[in-house]
């Protein structure tokens, strides 16, 4: 019996440690990194983090503390006025947290503990919603949307203190989304969108610009590659046929001159063997070789016309329509210098020709003009005074018409008298004239360089001289 006593008491006492343990687990309380417990009871409240703690039965309790991070909307039904006067709705997302130290989780614990999470984050949202209004009266709409970082900021700063009551820790407040009935903040972006637009617009239009100057200096670029690789390629083809056209001239030359030196070593030992042989078949071999000469003359004609007709037909077709030009210009230059040489020597030859009729006409009127001069000295030189005077003379009218001239040539004369005698009206007319008049001596005694009464006294002098007819002779009387 008491072999089966032991097996019993084992047995009972692992059922006895396994009720002791489980009665022990029942009695500890173990707590994780993202809750705080709170134990209450005969030794005072006190919290319980990161660890565990055992429970004495009926006499102490605990409640769980979250201590995960709370994240809820806070949203205000009502606008809100920003410092300009303008109603704004303004909605905003808060992430709270209780803090860690045991002060503020007993904190916590008083305010929260008891409480649903729902009316938990109902008490905190009123709270930062009054907060809210407040940083938002003190702010402009511009302000608000534009620096939405500082709003947080405030708001963190502002909350603090009433949150540290509370046991509660601001992680972060930011604005979700601001929007007026008044289309304020629409109309606030407007300068900025048109602006936008315009910079994006200017900068589209100035890349297409770009992109059409970088595509047709591509295109010129490329049209100026292909027409280079095309000019070279035409370069090296007029070169290519060039030295075929000068190879095949100078092989045709090479067999031409092998041909005829062929034919003429042919014709020699022919010539020679047939001399040789019959000596008196020289007159046939004469013949016959000079038909032969004939025959080669012919064919060596022929090639040489063939020769020239090739290398006239490269000259014309690659390389020498040039030298054909210049050779045709040359002609027609040569051709007009010839007509203008043969031109200017007949017009030499005829002004030539004009020039000795002239001269022997102009030698012809001096030669008598020259006699005329001699017979007009001979006669002068036979004059006497009484002729020279009677030239003189007999001049005077022409030289008082030429001075009174003048007067002729007025169509109207009209006299105005003003009663003073002899010297106004047609008496001042007459006058002048007869003035005129009476400077002829003067003018003749200048030009001849003698005096008037001298020439006069000398017509008396001639006349005085003058052979006086012989008067008959009376007769003698006797006495």
């Amino acid at each position: 019996m008491f072999g089966l006593s032991v097996p019993v008491v084992a047995g009972l006492l692992v059922l006895a440690i396994l009720f002791a343990m489980a009665g022990f687990a029942t009695l500890l309380r173990k707590v994780g990194p993202h809750e705080a417990l709170i134990v209450y009871g005969i030794r005072g409240p006190r919290t319980v983090t990161n660890g565990g703690t055992i429970l004495i039965p009926m006499l102490e309790q605990c409640r769980e503390l979250s201590l995960e991070l709370m994240s809820f909307d806070v949203a205000p039904q009502q606008s809100l006025y920003t410092n300009q006067g303008v109603a704004v709705t303004v909605e905003a997302v808060a992430q709270l947290k209780v803090k860690s130290d045991p002060v503020s989780i007993r904190t916590a614990a008083e305010q929260f503990l008891t409480k649903r999470p729902e009316q938990r984050e109902g008490l905190i949202r009123l709270v930062m919603e009054g907060h809210l209004r407040g940083i938002i009266g003190q702010l402009t709409v511009e302000q608000i949307v534009k620096e939405p970082e500082m709003v947080g900021d405030r708001m963190r700063s502002t909350c603090a203190a009433d949150m540290n009551k509370m046991g509660l820790d601001v992680v972060s407040f930011t604005l979700k989304e601001v929007r007026d009935k008044n289309e304020y903040i629409t109309n606030m972006g407007r300068p900025d969108i048109a602006r936008i637009k315009r910079d994006a617009e200017v900068a589209a239009a100035e890349a297409d610009r770009d992109i059409a100057i970088k595509r047709a200096e591509s295109q010129r670029a490329a049209a100026v590659a292909k027409a280079q690789a095309d000019q070279e390629r035409v370069a090296a083809e007029t070169a290519s046929l060039a030295k075929q056209a000068e190879a095949e001239r100078d092989l045709d030359l090479k067999k031409a001159s092998y041909l005829e030196m062929t034919k003429k070593a042919q014709a020699t030992a022919d010539k020679a063997y047939e001399i040789e042989t019959n000596v008196m078949q020289q007159q046939v071999v004469a013949e016959s070789v000079k038909v032969q000469q004939v025959e080669r003359e012919a064919q060596v004609k022929v090639q040489d016309a063939e020769i020239d007709r090739r290398e006239r037909e490269l000259i014309a077709t690659v390389l020498k329509q040039a030298e054909v030009e210049r050779r045709r210009i040359e002609t027609l230059a040569s051709a007009e210098r010839q007509r203008l040489i043969t031109e200017a020597e007949g017009r030499a030859s005829a002004i030539r020709a004009q020039g000795e009729a002239e001269a022997e006409i102009i030698f012809k009127k001096g030669e008598a003009e020259a006699k005329a001069m001699n017979v007009k000295a001979e006669a002068f030189q036979e004059y006497n005074q009484a002729a020279v005077l009677d030239k003189l003379i007999t001049g005077l009218p022409e030289v008082v018409r030429a001075l009174s001239e003048p007067l002729s040539k007025v169509d109207k004369v009209t006299i105005v008298s003003t009663g003073n005698g002899d010297a106004a009206g047609a008496y001042k007319l007459t006058g002048d004239i007869t003035k005129i008049a009476a400077q002829v001596p003067a003018l003749f005694e200048a030009l001849s360089g003698m005096q008037m009464s001298e020439l006069l006294s000398k017509v008396r002098l001639i006349g005085d001289q003058a052979p006086k007819p012989e008067q008959p002779q009376a007769p003698i009387k006797k006495a």
